[in-house]
């Protein structure tokens, strides 16, 4: 990938400023949203993402399309997601009626961001508690799918770059045999137009993909081999199909 030129780095930096500041300034403006009904909540976030991505496409030129949502379930379902920027992490609430993300218990804590993460009833994890943390998130992902909410998981369990692919975590796996509901693996390639680290946004159309679902049932194994497979031949084949 070509280095981002002096107009791309300059656009990145306004629009950065613009998301930051923007949920700063919502944020605070509807705190007290953090004391009253969920739905009120959620609400105002989809009005904060839709500042986010306007702001994007109009400073950055960037923006994404949705392909296989003939793929989602009704009801309850595990979305298992390949993970190369923020951009999936914001657009799922957009995508998604209503999804429980599972979430890293350091982003809890940051400023609005994690008050409002929170209050939306997102999965909350401590990575360091082990086993504890894993019977938490079973629990509290069966609860969210039995009120007819999707979980969304990144398997991979960090940003990854465009070409890189490295083993699901077994925290997925875990959410399949417990759920007892459909998995529903997503390719992207928000990568190439979101950096996954620092500020740069090229211009671009990114494309989220849900896949063919995987049924449950299966063994531990057999479903991990099925997901993984699934999620980097999709990948792969998004860009390749677009070059």
């Amino acid at each position: 990938m070509k280095p981002a030129g002096p107009l791309t780095i300059l656009r990145s930096l306004l629009f950065v400023l613009w998301m930051y500041g923007s949920m700063m300034i919502v944020g605070f403006a509807v705190i007290w949203l953090l004391l009253m009904p969920r739905s009120w909540t959620r609400a105002v976030y989809r009005f904060w993402l839709w500042l986010v991505f306007g702001g994007l496409k109009i400073i950055c030129g960037q923006s994404y399309e949705v392909r296989g949502r003939e793929n989602l379930p009704e009801g309850g379902a595990l979305i298992a997601s390949r993970h190369e920027s923020m951009m999936e992490t914001q657009a799922f609430w957009q995508i998604l009626d209503d999804p429980a993300i599972i979430l890293k218990k350091e982003l809890a804590w940051l400023p609005v961001f994690g008050w409002f993460a929170v209050k939306l009833e997102n999965i909350v994890v401590d990575r360091g508690a082990a086993a504890k943390a894993l019977r938490k998130m079973l629990r509290d992902a069966r609860e969210r799918a039995e009120a007819g909410r999707q979980i969304l998981i990144f398997p991979e369990g960090t940003r990854m770059k465009p070409d890189q692919f490295d083993a699901l975590k077994p925290g997925v796996a875990g959410l399949y045999g417990a759920m007892n509901v459909p998995c529903v693996p997503v390719a992207l390639d928000s990568g190439d137009y979101w950096a996954g680290k620092g500020i740069i946004r090229r211009p671009g159309k990114a494309v989220i993909q849900f896949l063919e679902p995987i049924a449950p049932g299966l063994s531990r194994d057999d479903f991990m081999k099925l997901l993984q497979s699934r999620i980097e031949t999709g990948t792969r084949a998004l860009r390749a199909n677009r070059t």
